[in-house]
């Protein structure tokens, strides 16, 4: 009988419960309502595989939640948020942002995860706006908070837009950038 290395045995396990992850992301952005054997069989994994790492829908609804928070982080550590101006580090993280498209749907119109109390944007989001406040290149008179609620108002609109067919992804990621720039910008 051979050993299995306990290391070995955790990294498959933690590519089973990735794979899993990314497939209830896809399945989930396509159609929030997808039963749970039609994730599985996207993850190339046997219903009771999936129930073994999640027992209930809940439980890979919520995993499937500190999944898209620790996706929007990352993003946010990719958008380089400290460097620059403010204008131009909001722009590169809504970019990033929206590169999490599947995500962002999930989050937004998801059931069992659009309402967990996700965490949208954490203090270097407000330190980058605050500091296009003061560099002067957003504009003074909107806050810091109302210019984040602005900006996923934005992106929950292109997400929708992609979605719905409306547009191709590269026009939408484009129009999305150009209204956050409108919308924040100082005049000049």
């Amino acid at each position: 009988m051979t050993a299995t290395h306990p290391a070995a045995e955790t990294g498959a396990r933690e590519r089973t419960r990735r794979a899993i992850l990314d497939a209830a992301v896809v399945v989930l952005a396509k159609s929030p309502t997808a039963p749970l054997s039609e994730i599985a069989d996207r993850a190339r994994v046997g219903r009771t595989t999936l129930h073994r790492y999640f027992p209930e829908r809940g439980d890979l609804l919520a995993a499937v939640g500190r999944y898209g928070e620790q996706a929007m982080a990352e993003a946010g550590a990719r958008a380089d948020l400290a460097s620059g101006d403010g204008l131009d580090a909001v722009l590169r993280l809504c970019q990033e942002y929206f590169e999490l498209s599947d995500v962002l749907t999930v989050a937004f119109f998801a059931a069992g995860i659009n309402d967990q109390d996700i965490c949208f944007s954490d203090s270097t989001v407000v330190d980058a706006v605050e500091r296009g406040r003061h560099d002067g290149s957003i504009d003074r008179e909107l806050d810091a908070a109302w210019i984040i609620n602005m900006m996923w108002a934005v992106l929950y609109a292109s997400v929708d837009h992609v979605n719905t067919g409306a547009a191709g992804r590269m026009k939408v990621q484009s129009m999305t950038l150009r209204s956050v720039r409108k919308a924040i910008a100082a005049q000049q």
